[in-house]
């Protein structure tokens, strides 16, 4: 299965750590975040990797290099002159990602012992066009799933914001999305927005009509490693549960 990594991000939340680095390659336990991401990866059975670059990219690339590219076929999707976000990003590496099986993506700051193997077989057997990683936990923005998990909405409850895209009859659930999805390449011409965009709003478009389905872990381990405090906590995280398939 191929993969892709989101880790282009500024890691504004992260300063005054990230002012010199780029998020990706803070560590947690000598380990940098974007390590822990691919051997999770490749524990799991992605041998085909893309990675976006655009803060401090450079020194990705030269980490990259160092570690010989973990031994697998590993590329580098450089978005330095433009961060495009995570639809913009996902579209620019559409010729990597393409093919006749399901992709999947994650963020690099996010760290949990979610069984991808486990969230692939399920994808495939709800045949969806994309499956959304989601757990009950407490945010300010959520994604909203009727009873069978099919996407029908989202809310940000801070700004007071609510989008219904499909109106079921029973009320619909509220998920957190924890950075993780797995996507089938059929998507790529649904797609019409270019330069840069969210894929939130790719999947809020195509829920109408569309099976995105969210994937309910809640009870795993998942951490959003965001902010300094965050890399506090997560000295004392189970490295080697969180690195394996």
């Amino acid at each position: 299965m191929k993969a892709m990594i989101f880790a282009a991000g500024l890691g504004t939340r992260l300063k005054p750590i990230t002012d010199n680095i780029p998020k990706a390659l803070v560590e947690v336990q000598g380990i940098p975040l974007l390590e822990i991401a691919i051997k999770k990866l490749l524990a799991s059975g992605c041998k085909d990797i893309i990675v976006n670059i655009h803060h401090y990219g450079n020194q990705i690339v030269e980490f990259l290099e160092e570690k010989h590219y973990f031994h697998a076929n590993i590329e580098v999707s450089d978005e330095t002159e433009m961060l495009l976000e995570t639809g913009g990003g996902l579209w620019k590496a559409r010729d990597f990602l393409d093919g006749w099986e399901p992709f999947l993506v994650c963020n690099v700051d996010v760290v949990s012992n979610i069984d991808l193997g486990e969230m692939l077989r399920w994808h495939k057997e709800q045949q969806a066009l994309a499956t959304l990683a989601v757990s009950h936990r407490n945010t300010s923005r959520y994604f909203l799933f009727d009873e069978d998990m099919r996407l029908s909405g989202w809310e940000n409850t801070k700004e007071g914001k609510r989008l219904i895209v499909r109106s079921p009859e029973k009320p619909l659930q509220h998920f957190a999305f924890s950075g993780i999805h797995i996507i089938e390449p059929d998507i790529f011409p649904m797609i019409n927005e270019k330069g840069r965009f969210s894929i939130t709003d790719v999947y809020l478009k195509l829920a109408a009509e569309q099976k995105i389905l969210g994937y309910d872990h809640t009870g795993r381990f998942w951490m959003d490693l965001g902010k300094p405090a965050d890399l506090a906590t997560a000295a004392s995280i189970d490295m080697n549960d969180v690195m394996k398939a």
